[in-house]
């Protein structure tokens, strides 16, 4: 599986799916989720109020996935990062592993539906308050751990921001270099 990361608007992606930073109720909100909802058009909107009114709300972590709609991406996978807090150590273990199944999740949901290629954002880095490094740190190693079937590409996406995308290429060849010495020996 191929990881790119790149500086952009994942809403011009053109792959098999995006993903979203969604917020409970899988509603139109702001940042990368407004962003999304506004390029796929309305009929995005009606399915996530459909598909959460049918779930009740989505808890941190979770996976389900949309038509793209109007957006060059078929399909968008909607997750709920956890609001970063401070807290106990149990606590900081609980909201690392919400933010890490955002990621495992949604990839499993592109392994089921078949598809080949997923755009991650930075989940979790806007609103909900996280830490880039910290979320970074979580992120990749969870997208790296995947074992894939049928998806031969994931993008990072990052919106704008160069340091970002700098701190997020050291990280894979962090983890990379990691993952090859557990090989070795």
């Amino acid at each position: 599986m191929k990881i790119d990361i790149i500086k952009g608007d994942i809403t011009t992606l053109k792959v098999d799916a995006i993903v979203n930073a969604a917020n409970r109720e899988l509603s139109h909100g702001g940042g990368v989720c407004g962003a999304i909802h506004q390029k796929a058009g309305p009929l995005l909107t009606k399915e996530c109020a459909k598909l959460s009114g049918k779930l009740g709300g989505v808890l941190p972590g979770e996976a389900f996935i949309t038509n793209g709609y109007e957006l060059p991406a078929l399909h968008v996978i909607h997750t709920l990062g956890p609001v970063w807090r401070v807290g106990s150590a149990k606590e900081q273990s609980q909201l690392q592993e919400e933010l890490a199944n955002c990621y495992t999740n949604s990839l499993a949901v592109a392994e089921e539906h078949e598809l080949a290629s997923v755009a991650f954002p930075s989940i979790g880095t806007g609103a909900f308050g996280w830490d880039k490094k910290m979320a970074a740190q979580i992120a990749i190693p969870a997208v790296l751990s995947h074992k894939a079937d049928h998806l031969n590409r994931v993008i990072l996406c990052c919106y704008n921001d160069a340091e970002e995308m700098f701190m997020m290429c050291s990280f894979v060849n962090a983890e990379l270099q990691k993952q090859d010495q557990m090989r070795n020996n």
